[in-house]
Parts: C-alpha cells; sequence; structure tokens
C-alpha cells in the first residue's frame, strides 16, 4: 500500500532584497562569496534572470554541488530542529500553517551558482519544510557566471 499526502506548496519567485541579509551579514557564506569574488552588485544584476527549478532532498541541484544545503535529515536536526528558538519558531509556524492550511505559496529559496558551484544563498527552513513532507521544493536558481 502507498500512502499520499494532499498537502502541497505553491513556489513563487523571491525578493532579493527581503535577503539582504544573506549576502552582508551570513557569517557562514562569507567565504563562498569571497573565494568566488561575488558582489552584491553582480547577484543584482543577474538575479532577474534566474529560473524556478525543482531541488530534491541532496547535496546537488543537477550536476551542480551545493554547499551549505545541509540536505540530510541529521544535518535537519542539527541546523534546524535543534537551533535556537527564534530559528526554530519560525519553521513551526510554517509547518503548522501547512498542516492547518493544507497548502502554502511561499517564496523559493535562492541558490546561486558561480563555474559549476553552488550556494544556498537562502531559504533553508522553506526547503526543510517541503524535504521533511516528502515535497520536491522548487528553488530560484541564478547563475552567476
Amino acid at each position: 500500500m502507498f500512502s499520499s499526502s494532499t498537502l502541497g506548496i505553491t513556489w513563487l519567485p523571491p525578493d532579493l532584497e527581503e535577503e539582504r541579509w544573506e549576502f552582508f551579514n551570513h557569517p557562514a557564506k562569507q567565504e563562498w562569496y569571497g573565494s568566488h569574488s561575488v558582489s552584491w552588485e553582480q547577484l543584482l544584476s543577474r538575479f532577474e534572470y534566474g529560473t524556478l527549478v525543482p531541488y530534491p532532498r541532496g547535496g546537488f541541484i543537477g550536476d551542480i554541488p551545493v554547499a551549505l544545503s545541509y540536505h540530510s535529515f541529521k544535518e535537519y536536526q542539527t541546523y534546524c530542529a535543534r537551533a535556537k528558538r527564534g530559528y526554530r519558531k519560525n519553521y513551526s509556524r510554517m509547518e503548522d500553517a501547512l498542516q492547518c492550511a493544507g497548502s502554502l505559496v511561499l517564496k523559493a529559496p535562492i541558490i546561486i551558482c558561480f563555474n559549476g558551484e553552488g550556494l544556498l544563498f537562502s531559504g533553508y527552513r522553506r526547503l526543510c519544510l517541503a524535504w521533511n513532507y516528502g515535497m520536491v521544493p522548487y528553488v530560484w536558481l541564478v547563475s552567476l557566471g
């Protein structure tokens, strides 16, 4: 027998300005930006050319390795389920809303790609929500090079 779910998420293109903190302040991502010589202006100029693409649970999107995607369930437990209360609280709110309403409309997580390497720029909790409910989320894939 096969059990299926009627839960669903509709993914919309994200707003880069709402994710600005991820570029200028996220400590774990600064090394990636620096080693790839990625500037905010470069990201701004290419962002509108991104596309919504499916991102099955894993460390790659197609042939592109995605840094900081924390795709395994063990990583989810470390970085989301056991994270500080405020971070976890936002995930719990999305999860409750999905269960209550049966569907959500969310802005897609962002993956940036440069020279065959990717970085999960933003949206980790949104990815986890979909992955943990057996859905394949969509991400906004932005190629910078």
